[in-house]
């Protein structure tokens, strides 16, 4: 199982919000090219970046930075926030992006989320953001009215590289996973799912490795390993079997 570190960014800077509040952030770094760096020397073998700024704007704010990033760690990432087009998508990935990962397109528009995965085979990912049982759109500012498991099976055969699940609430709060409703997700779907929300300690890793037979691919975490709470290092390591 993989741990992927990640990192937000919002006006230039590495930031976390909490439940996704854009009115509760906290600033952990003026330099995100410099946290990257940082995760790669402990070990990780994916970063997850979300242009926060984007997903409320609705466009790719932070290419630039992005592309950034990508020149200068020699492990592959994945990208969201504001991708909301077929050019989008390629931009990113003409940058050196691996992922791209959609969300509120996907809610709206999912025959884009399939030709997408025609153009772009392997590249793409969807993130399911939920908040009770229903996504979450516009940079989590809006709830649709689509239960997450109903889009999860609408997409299951679109030739999508993995599912993303995020439970909002648990996000940025360091409470730990909720797996009352990543599990429901696991037996739906036969989709590669990383979970996000809530990772916070060891003893959250451990409590999720044997989802792994399940199709959890990886964890996805950030505040924790910011604030200390979690050393990534050992959380690789734990993942991976190492003693």
């Amino acid at each position: 199982m993989l741990v992927v570190p990640a990192i937000d960014l919002k006006d230039g800077r590495c930031v976390r919000l909490y439940q996704g509040d854009y009115n509760r952030e906290t600033v952990y770094s003026d330099d995100p090219v410099s946290v990257a760096r940082r995760f790669v020397d402990a070990g990780a073998e994916l970063i997850h970046v979300i242009d926060l700024s984007g997903a409320k704007e609705g466009r790719a704010v932070h290419r630039e930075l992005i592309r950034q990033i990508v020149q200068n760690i020699e492990v592959p990432i994945e990208v969201g926030g504001g991708i909301r087009d077929l050019e989008t998508i390629e931009a990113y990935l003409s940058d050196g992006v691996e992922r791209v990962i959609l969300g509120t397109i996907a809610c709206r528009e999912p025959e884009l989320v399939r030709e997408a995965c025609r153009l772009f085979p392997g590249h793409v990912v969807v993130s399911i953001d939920v908040r009770g049982d229903y996504v979450a759109v516009e940079g989590w500012t809006e709830e649709s009215t689509i239960h997450y498991l109903e889009l999860a099976r609408l997409l299951e055969d679109a030739g999508l590289r993995a599912l993303i699940f995020t439970d909002i609430t648990r996000d940025g709060t360091e409470e730990g996973v909720n797996l009352k409703r990543v599990l429901p997700l696991l037996e739906t779907v036969s989709l590669p799912v990383y979970l996000a929300g809530g990772v916070s300690s060891l003893e959250d890793i451990k409590k999720l490795l044997p989802l792994e037979e399940k199709g959890l691919e990886g964890v996805i975490t950030g505040r924790a390993i910011y604030t200390g709470a979690l050393d990534l290092r050992e959380a690789i390591k734990l993942a991976k079997g190492i003693k």
